[in-house]
């Protein structure tokens, strides 16, 4: 980073129950995260580990971890509709059924992985995020921090002249 932009300071949410491949992924991107903090291109990085889905109206929903995860989303929600992206992961809702309960209810399903930055204590970007027919993937935002780039959707918004 640039004397001028405060380093940020990244989020990693990860699946506590892993489909197959995604560990190795999470341990690469744990690694990665390490060594941009040692570098000083961010200002530290938070392992967040959360379940496949929860359910807003649940009993979980109410205690401090589930609070925690829907403002989140919330927070994700919101900055994906200020910066014109679509954050389908997070938009995802499903049915459930409950045998125990005879009953459904329907919950947010939560990515395996994803990553929120922060500069000065303001959500700056998520990953993954889709613009258009871009995909803005956690790698390609881990790889432009690393070379000390904005964002490619902060990028565009610089590259943007006026006439």
């Amino acid at each position: 980073m640039n004397d001028d932009t405060p380093a940020p300071y990244i989020e990693l949410y990860v699946r506590s129950m892993l489909p197959n491949g995604a560990h190795e992924r999470q341990e690469d991107v744990i690694n990665q995260l390490q060594t941009l903090e040692e570098d000083g291109q961010i200002d530290g990085f938070n392992v967040i580990v959360w379940g496949k889905r929860i359910a807003p109206q649940s009993a979980a929903a109410r205690t401090e971890e589930g609070r925690y995860i829907l403002n989140r989303v919330a927070e994700f929600k919101q900055w994906a509709l200020s910066n014109n992206v679509s954050f389908d992961s997070f938009h995802q809702r499903t049915g459930v059924d409950s045998d125990i309960a005879e009953s459904s209810y329907e919950a947010v399903v939560l990515p395996v992985m994803g990553i929120a930055e922060y500069t000065d204590n303001e959500l700056s970007h998520v990953a993954p995020c889709t613009e258009g027919d871009v995909v803005h993937t956690i790698m390609d935002r881990i790889n432009r921090l690393d070379a000390g780039q904005p964002s490619a959707l902060e990028q565009e918004t610089v590259d943007v002249s006026l006439v």
